[in-house]
């Protein structure tokens, strides 16, 4: 059997103008980077065609380590449905280095349903990750220097600097640091520490902007800290903004690939769902829909997460709303939480099989508060048994879902056809089918309470002191009306990753908050979370290589 990588590389490549004029773009639009990627300029986006078209999102029960293959159901589905007369688009993240080279791998899905080129999407693409790493670590050096100007200074209290640094790697050294040591000429002592650059608040700036304009405003509008006389400080008080945007200028456009069987991807933006709102640009979504029937997008980890994220944040921010949503469900999470250990999941278990379905269940109930009934697509693995995959059919069929069994990796689109024609059914009966979880009007309490007692199925909320405080702070500040981006281990549906399947009765606890004024949304972090992931004990990392004539290997 070939790996992902092999697959990748034998596949023959279209240049990209053949894609581009697949979706109807002109070639002389298009900024190519290479043969096989390009930017898509915004003013190609028209807001009057693309809300003609139909968007289908794409979500998961809770992962097992190693993830249930939404990307790579993404992909097949599209592929599926361009195969069944369907113009459509997939639309997903750009890949992250910290899980490149860490636990969980790339993220340009698998087998036959991949994007390409996988090597280049899964290092470094088009070097939008790289710019916004440095547009972030641009406005800390900026922060770093009005401490150390006696004549420009404005006076910030260091005590109350918000704004950490970021890395595009698992790095958990960096957690927290301390600058400024070593003499006068050497900065003002002060700890700080550093995120991964996903959950950056310029990632999910770039993701939420609609145009430059729009990019300068949410930066210059990034909450920075407190003067000495409490006076809050902004980016634009450091005038960071404009050199920031200008760093982000090649950034902000969509990137265009292609999937393995010829048809057109849209990647952009790389925001975590754990720690961050978890899906593509705004813009990115924009495009595809203005130039497809339809387009199938991702929102990472499960509804808990990405899903609930996308709903509340970025659908109600840009009026993106789902015509129809897929639940990606393997036999291999539901033993997982039906109690089978990791190393025994490719061993037959019916009994943890049943067991396990009550957390796919919980994922059919969180779609059901945005009004939206999902189909299961149940991503089936060389090592589910028919049985096993039966019992979770025949329970599907019995609560009334529509479910199909879908073989993406293995078969390519040929493998999802079913769920193609159910999904694009389903999506042109669907006109405004969603609605809200919460109004944004609510206290910050209640908007997290909501998402923690009806999508984690929490029975309440705590809060540290400090989280209290920064409450305090955000009302003083008049950011209660902002959205709720909640940080949770995407390991269970509370905020202890060791308690799998649906748990009940449980605390969620918010040890801290931090405010994305920017962004424009709150960040209660809950539990044990970090914003910036450690390295597993064996590394990716170390089975990664690259031969004298170029060729990568190790990636997956």
């Amino acid at each position: 059997m070939k790996s992902d990588i092999e697959i990748a590389q034998a596949a023959k490549m279209k240049p990209i103008v053949e894609i581009a004029k697949i979706l109807g773009l002109p070639e002389d639009e298009i900024i190519p980077y290479g043969k096989y990627k390009a930017k898509i300029p915004l003013k190609l986006i028209n807001e009057e065609k693309r809300k003609e078209n139909k968007l289908i999102l794409v979500t998961a029960i809770t992962p097992t380590p190693a993830g249930e293959g939404k990307t790579t159901t993404s992909i097949g589905l599209t592929q599926a449905m361009n195969r069944i007369g369907k113009k459509t688009t997939v639309v997903l993240r750009e890949p992250s280095l910290g899980p490149v080279f860490g636990i969980k791998g790339g993220a340009a899905g698998g087998g036959y349903s991949q994007v390409l080129p996988m090597e280049e999407i899964n290092l470094h693409f088009t070097g939008d990750i790289s710019a916004v790493e440095k547009a972030h670590n641009l406005l800390s050096a900026l922060i770093d220097n009005n401490l150390q100007s006696k004549k420009r200074g404005l006076g910030i209290d260091p005590r109350t600097i918000r704004w950490k640094r970021v890395m595009d790697m698992n790095e958990r050294a960096l957690r927290k640091i301390v600058v400024g040591l070593g003499g006068t000429a050497d900065g003002v002592p002060r700890e700080t520490g550093f995120d991964i650059t996903a959950a950056s608040e310029i990632m999910a700036i770039l993701c939420l902007s609609k145009d430059i304009n729009d990019l300068k405003e949410k930066l210059g509008n990034i909450y920075i800290g407190d003067t000495w006389e409490g006076k809050p400080v902004f980016a634009r008080d450091l005038k960071a903004q404009g050199a920031m945007a200008a760093l982000l200028k090649e950034a902000i456009m969509p990137n265009l690939v292609q999937t393995i069987e010829g048809n057109p991807a849209i990647i952009h933006g790389g925001p975590f769902a754990n720690i961050a709102q978890g899906t593509n640009s705004i813009v990115a979504t924009k495009m595809a829909l203005s130039f497809s029937d339809y387009v199938v997008t991702e929102a990472g980890f499960a509804s808990d997460l990405g899903a609930e994220k996308f709903f509340n944040i970025k659908s109600q921010i840009a009026g993106l709303y789902p015509n129809a949503t897929v639940l990606v469900a393997t036999v291999r999470a539901l033993k997982y939480h039906g109690g089978a250990k990791l190393a025994d999941l490719n061993n037959p278990d019916i009994n943890a099989v049943t067991k396990g379905l009550e957390n796919l269940d919980k994922h059919i109930e969180n779609l059901s508060f945005f009004n939206l009934k999902p189909t299961v697509a149940i991503n089936r693995f060389p090592s589910d048994t028919d049985e096993e995959l039966n019992v979770v059919k025949k329970h599907c069929q019995d609560m009334g879902v529509d479910v199909s069994i879908i073989e993406v990796w293995a078969k390519g689109g040929a493998g999802a056809e079913e769920l193609a024609e159910i999904v694009s059914k389903k999506a042109d009966s669907c006109k405004t089918c969603f609605k809200p979880l919460y109004d944004f009007e609510w206290s910050v309490e209640q908007k997290i309470e909501t998402i923690a007692t009806k999508m984690y199925g929490a029975k309440n909320v705590e809060y540290s002191l400090q989280a209290k405080q920064t409450i305090q702070k955000i009302n003083e500040l008049g950011f209660d009306k902002f959205p709720i981006c909640m940080a949770k281990t995407q390991k269970s549906l509370s905020d202890d990753p060791a308690k799998k399947g649906r748990p009940r009765d449980f605390t969620i606890k918010i040890r801290e908050i931090e405010i994305a004024a920017g962004a424009g949304f709150i960040i209660p972090i809950a539990g044990t979370i970090m914003r910036m992931p450690g390295l597993p004990d064996i590394p990716s990392a170390e089975v990664i290589d690259i031969d004298n004539d170029g060729n990568i290997s190790g990636l997956f």
